[in-house]
C-alpha cells in the first residue's frame, strides 16, 4: 500500500492555491477540468523528490457558500526547514498563526477554507526565541 493523496474541498480555488502555494510553497504539478461534473481537481506537491503524496484541491464550480468542517479531518502536517521562516511569511502574507511556533518545533495556520495545517521543525526544534515565545494562540487548530 502506498499513501497517494488528501482531498480537501475550497470554496475559491485561486485563494486556495495562494495560500498553499505562494504561502506555503508547495507547486501545482496536476489540474483537471471537469465540465460535465462542474469541478476542477488541482494536485499540489511539496517538491521533496522523497515525498510523492499530494494534497488535491476539490473546487466545485456551483458551490457558493463555506463547507461544514467535519470532526473526521483533523488537519494536514508538513515537516519545514525553518519553521520561523514560514511562520514569519506567513504573518506578511497576513495571516493568523493559530498556534505559534512557542517551542521552536510546530505551528499551526489554518487555509482559507478554514483547514488547519500543522507545521512541524524537520530534525530538532529551533531554540526557543521571541517574538514566536510569547506569542498567543489565536482560535482552535
Amino acid at each position: 500500500m502506498r499513501y497517494l493523496h488528501t482531498m480537501i474541498r475550497v470554496l475559491d480555488l485561486d485563494r486556495a492555491l495562494w495560500f498553499f502555494c505562494d504561502v506555503l510553497g508547495m507547486t501545482q504539478v496536476r489540474r483537471r477540468e471537469h465540465e460535465g461534473g462542474r469541478f476542477t481537481l488541482v494536485f499540489l506537491s511539496t517538491g521533496d523528490p522523497d515525498d510523492p503524496a499530494t494534497v488535491e484541491l476539490t473546487w466545485n464550480w456551483d458551490q457558493d457558500t463555506p463547507y461544514t468542517q467535519g470532526r473526521n479531518f483533523g488537519h494536514l502536517a508538513y515537516a519545514v526547514d525553518d519553521i520561523y521562516g514560514l511562520c514569519q511569511q506567513i504573518l506578511d502574507a497576513g495571516l493568523v498563526l493559530a498556534r505559534p511556533p512557542r517551542d521552536g518545533r510546530m505551528a499551526f495556520v489554518r487555509s482559507p477554507d478554514g483547514i488547519s495545517v500543522e507545521l512541524l521543525q524537520a530534525g530538532d526544534p529551533l531554540p526557543i526565541r521571541e517574538p514566536w515565545a510569547s506569542m498567543p494562540s489565536v482560535g482552535s487548530w
